[in-house]
């Protein structure tokens, strides 16, 4: 069955090119020119991957990232027109799995596109594994530190903690990986992909808001370790 992608862009030429281009690709593609719109379709049709730019009529794209990303777990590959450092972050924070500045070309988008389905693709495998896994091995458990892996939820004294999904890949890398000093561009290739075209300040940002939320203190963190000229050290 093809993949599902749902295109948000208000601009009807790099509309036309990116279905045209995609459904070239075998994939089902769906189109929308403002933010109310793609609530609306991407409810109804539950895409894999929702190309998303920011600039948009109705509602931007990070209200539409930050509402989606709380009802479904699709790929969302963020479109801005402004090469900005503080976009990327915004777009990062607000749930996006990728994003792309205009103008790009179409063989960066669809290598994007490709590595973000393959990710999806792995993700629903484990999920499935961990579903018919024996009870002892559905969970990870750290003291008052629990990885779900069945509900692909974190509870923290039992509380559940709204964690986007790119953080819970990161914590379960780790955490899979206790006490083993992990480098930046390590995490970078299992966790992204060796096909993100990011660098290593992604790992670092998203590693800040993990301690945010499972740190007594995130100043000083006892779970998620520095290690000074390597990278990361998961002590659980």
């Amino acid at each position: 069955m093809p993949e599902t992608i749902l295109i948000v862009e208000d601009e009807l030429s790099l509309q036309e090119t990116l279905a045209y281009s995609l459904k070239k690709e075998g994939y089902t593609v769906e189109v929308v020119g403002d933010g109310r719109s793609a609530l609306e379709f991407a409810r109804r049709l539950k895409p894999d991957l929702i190309v998303l730019d920011i600039m948009l009529p109705e509602m931007d794209g990070f209200e539409v990232a930050r509402i989606l990303r709380k009802e479904m777990s699709a790929a969302i590959l963020m479109l801005t027109a402004r090469d900005d450092e503080i976009d990327r972050v915004v777009g990062l924070e607000v749930g996006a799995d990728d994003y792309m500045s205009k103008p790009f070309s179409m063989r960066e988008l669809m290598a994007r596109v490709k590595s973000q389905l393959r990710r999806a693709r792995l993700l629903r495998e484990e999920m499935g594994k961990a579903k018919d896994a024996d009870s002892p091995h559905e969970k990870l458990t750290f003291d008052n530190l629990i990885i779900n892996l069945t509900r692909r939820e974190v509870l923290l004294n039992n509380e559940p903690l709204p964690i986007k999904p790119k953080e819970y890949e990161l914590l379960l890398f780790l955490a899979e990986h206790r006490r083993q000093m992990l480098s930046r561009e390590f995490i970078l290739e299992r966790v992204w992909g060796w096909d993100f075209i990011g660098d290593s300040r992604t790992v670092d940002v998203h590693v800040r808001w993990l301690r945010q939320k499972i740190e007594a203190d995130s100043s000083k963190p006892t779970r998620i370790v520095t290690v000074r000229g390597g990278g990361y050290r998961f002590e659980g």
